[in-house]
């Protein structure tokens, strides 16, 4: 997006940068500030929510930033604005609120607490910018309604695997060929995985167990790639993926089927290849002039082509995220509109009845991808809500596990507006078909 520095060296120029505010400062968050704070000029980080403010404070002070206010409300947040000043809250509804805030970047990865801020931004006319797949997943085809009629923008981020995979693929279709396959590039896919085992990989690397739980043992790659079907209309050739294994990501011409790469297209990802972490493409063209000249740039002979991007740099890319929605009504990668896959919710082990499960990255289940049709036939559990449902039965390891198994927690915002959404598509189902 070569025209995005264009138009935030104007906006800095002017003196008229975007206002953008952050909701979570953990690993990522803390990366995004320090982007923002210290390398991107047009857009100013004027504050942070965080449910332990001392995090938000060291988020800006890793940016150089000393002075900054803690505020509890949304005339505070611009009073502070107004003044030039940087703040920190524990109220995220404050920054939701705050007339002089253009955008919202949800950066918590929860699923329960990311919808109340989601659902109080599009309220208040605000773009925003979830660094949290688990909430797409599960209600982000809800939110992208919700914002068209609001007039602004929801959107997964650049940088994270949804938003370089969809860069991507409009690309490839750009350039005039038929993506077929969104593809992400998996070192490690394991479902039994749990905090325990991953709690030295988290220490190496700084996050957090649970996080690089879901990382290793399927989940988070499954509600990346719903993200993705959503955005592009492509299912899955089959329940929780292909995943095959391979060295480098060319290989990945030969290593799905033909027949339903070209009826509809998949979202998938290779295991064990180079470059990791990336995403590919898979391109389709079968005129033979642009063969001809794909066989000159050494693209090989078609018609199936790879195209691949060899890393992601999520919170480096995330303020280009941010100028897209709000100076081109640009999403990086939104719901089109109904689901097109669903995550659902699989036992990490022998259940028993009356447990509780831990949700994602935990203890007790591991989320999988499958078709929307197949899900809600099945009327599965969607992993975006198992976390605190109650086992009302059994359940054997690697089963699925239904609504109808377990007991819902009372009170959640996040069930209210699963229900929301799969009764708004039903009805727009029932009106398409008459």
């Amino acid at each position: 997006m070569i025209i995005i520095d264009s138009a935030l060296d104007r906006l800095e120029r002017e003196g008229r940068p975007l206002k953008v505010a952050m909701a979570g400062a953990g690993y990522m968050g803390r990366g995004i500030a320090f982007q923002m704070l210290t390398a991107t000029r047009g857009m100013r980080l004027v504050a942070i929510a965080n449910r332990t403010p001392a995090e938000a404070r060291r988020a800006y002070h890793e940016g150089g930033i000393e002075t900054v206010r803690s505020i509890q409300s949304a005339v505070e947040l611009d009073e502070a604005i107004a003044a030039g000043c940087y703040s920190v809250t524990e109220n995220a509804s404050a920054l939701c609120e705050a007339e002089e805030v253009d955008v919202i970047i949800e950066a918590t990865g929860e699923v329960e607490f990311g919808a109340h801020v989601a659902v109080a931004a599009i309220a208040h006319r605000k773009h925003i910018v979830l660094m949290n797949a688990e909430l797409d997943a599960t209600i982000g085809p809800l939110l992208k309604a919700r914002a068209d009629q609001a007039g602004v923008v929801v959107t997964n981020a650049d940088g994270d695997q949804p938003g370089v995979i969809m860069n991507l693929y409009r690309f490839v279709r750009t350039i005039g060929f038929r993506p077929v396959l969104a593809g992400n590039i998996k070192g490690l896919q394991d479902p039994y995985r749990t905090p325990e085992t991953q709690k030295g990989f988290a220490e190496k690397y700084h996050q957090k167990p649970r996080m690089v739980t879901s990382f290793a043992d399927g989940t988070k790659i499954s509600m990346e790639m719903a993200v993705v079907a959503n955005a592009t209309g492509h299912r899955v050739g089959r329940r929780g993926m292909y995943g095959p294994r391979c060295t480098h990501v060319k290989e990945a011409l030969t290593l799905f089927p033909i027949e339903q790469l070209l009826d509809g297209g998949l979202v998938d990802y290779v295991l064990g290849a180079e470059p990791s972490p990336g995403v590919f493409v898979l391109g389709y063209n079968e005129q033979p002039i642009p063969r001809r000249y794909m066989t000159y740039h050494k693209m090989g002979d078609g018609p199936l082509y790879v195209f691949y991007t060899p890393y992601h740099l999520c919170n480096f890319e995330v303020p280009i995220t941010v100028a897209r929605a709000a100076l081109f009504h640009d999403a990086t990668v939104a719901p089109r509109g109904a689901p097109v896959c669903e995550v659902m919710t699989c036992a990490k082990r022998d259940l028993r009845a009356g447990d509780v499960l831990d949700g994602i990255g935990g203890f007790t289940v591991y989320g999988m991808l499958e078709n929307a049709d197949c899900f809600h036939r099945s009327d599965y559990l969607p992993m975006g809500l198992a976390q605190g449902c109650q086992l009302t039965r059994d359940v054997v390891r690697d089963q699925p596990i239904k609504n109808s198994d377990v007991q819902i927690p009372a009170g959640r915002l996040a069930d209210r507006l699963r229900r929301e959404q799969d009764a708004h598509f039903l009805r727009a189902e029932v009106a398409a078909n008459g």
